[in-house]
């Protein structure tokens, strides 16, 4: 089953803003990574000390089908930062082959961000702009 959420962007009060909406909504955060648990690798910048305490994913669930996911953006990804415009669509497929077919034909005419790839994380992630704005991602295990 093809599952959609929506992914929310911060300027660094993403932790602020999920522990609110905890709050609101109940549960338990099902994942809360932050960008000092990224392995070190030669063709990522050094992530100061101060940015490496922001959230670099989190997961609530909603729902048994939804939840609401979020992180900061740090660095050059802070730059473009707009509120209002902070959100992305996030698909998780069931096939690496779905996320293909839905990565290759949301993204034509639009700005591919992260290739489909095999991420550190282990899932098949890519990230892009389609040709009306829109962020989303796409996702498979």
């Amino acid at each position: 089953m093809t599952t959609v959420n929506i992914y929310l962007n911060f300027s660094g009060n993403c932790e602020e803003a999920f522990l609110f909406y905890k709050s609101v909504f109940g549960g338990e955060f099902s994942y809360l990574g932050r960008f000092k648990d990224i392995p070190k690798q030669e063709d990522l910048p050094e992530i100061s000390s101060e940015d490496g305490e922001k959230i670099l994913h989190v997961t609530l669930p909603i729902s048994k089908e939804t939840s609401l996911m979020g992180c900061d953006n740090i660095g050059e990804w802070n730059e473009a930062y707009q509120q209002g415009n902070n959100f992305s669509v996030s698909v998780t497929t069931d096939s690496r082959e779905e996320a293909d077919r839905l990565f290759q034909e949301l993204s034509r005419e639009g700005q591919v961000q992260v290739p489909l790839a095999l991420a550190f994380w282990g899932d098949y992630y890519g990230q892009f702009t389609d040709k009306f704005g829109i962020n989303w991602m796409i996702i498979s295990d």
